[in-house]
């Protein structure tokens, strides 16, 4: 995959099945790194790098989560096109599993393969609540939010310097949240993993299982101790049940 979109954190890429993964608002394709080495070695991983962090740090970052659905979808529909028949699934976290879920049916109505599955961490299924609220939301907000949640080195958001280079993407993603409208639409074809942590101030453990009502295939909910960014610390759990949600989709199929 050599689009400016995508980032890989192996050293090889597997000729296995390709897991896309998309990141947290603020967040970037590194957010990834360990993940991608604790699967299997014949897996394809690769991290969505949204514009306006890191490497993308130049380019103006998205406040329109359709806009930004509409670009990671058209990226990944060539990718898809340049190499058919290969499965692949979605993984997203927070912001990133709405980001996962709207292209999967932006890619399904434009008549694409589908994935084997969906990977949705810490987010409740979108028809259950608005982030209009962040609207409202200034710089102070923002951050209170993210201290809030965690994840994110603190030392980091005390140094003017570096808070300088995070703040415009944390700023555009909280206003892409909010200008997001849920609309209606059959359930995906692909079954869905649902996964949080216990303790995860954003999402409980019931609104994580409303994903079910999303999907026509199996549905699964895995709860792991933690909070919001519970990942960091079962990162090898994760992988396994990233492995054995997509081995029991391809038995399935």
């Amino acid at each position: 995959m050599n689009s400016e979109w995508f980032r890989r954190f192996t050293t090889t890429a597997g000729n296995g099945p390709r897991l896309v993964c998309f990141p947290h608002a603020g967040g970037s394709a590194t957010a990834y790194t360990q993940l991608a080495r604790a699967l299997p070695a014949d897996f394809d991983v690769v991290a969505v790098q949204y514009p306006g962090r890191q490497d993308r740090y130049n380019e103006a970052p998205f406040e329109s989560l359709d806009r930004l659905v509409e670009a990671v979808a058209g990226e990944l529909a060539r990718e898809l096109a340049a190499d058919p028949g290969r499965p692949y699934a979605l993984f997203g976290h927070s912001m990133g599993a709405l980001v996962a879920f709207e292209t999967a049916r932006r890619l399904r109505s434009a008549g694409l393969p589908d994935p084997e599955r969906l990977f949705l961490s810490g987010r409740g299924a979108p028809d259950t609540g608005k982030s209009t609220h962040y609207l409202h939301y200034d710089d102070a907000d923002v951050l209170a939010e993210v201290r809030r949640l965690g994840g994110t080195d603190q030392a980091m958001l005390d140094n003017p310097d570096l808070l300088e280079l995070v703040l415009p993407a944390l700023r555009a993603d909280y206003r892409a949240l909010a200008s997001y409208d849920w609309r209606t639409g059959e359930p995906l074809a692909a079954p869905i993993t649902a996964l949080v942590g216990d303790r995860d101030p954003m999402v409980t453990v019931r609104q994580a299982r409303t994903w079910r009502e999303h999907t026509r295939g199996e549905f699964g909910l895995k709860v792991f101790p933690g909070g919001h960014f519970y990942l960091a610390d079962h990162i090898h759990r994760i992988a396994v049940a990233v492995t054995e949600g997509w081995l029991a989709g391809t038995a399935a199929s």
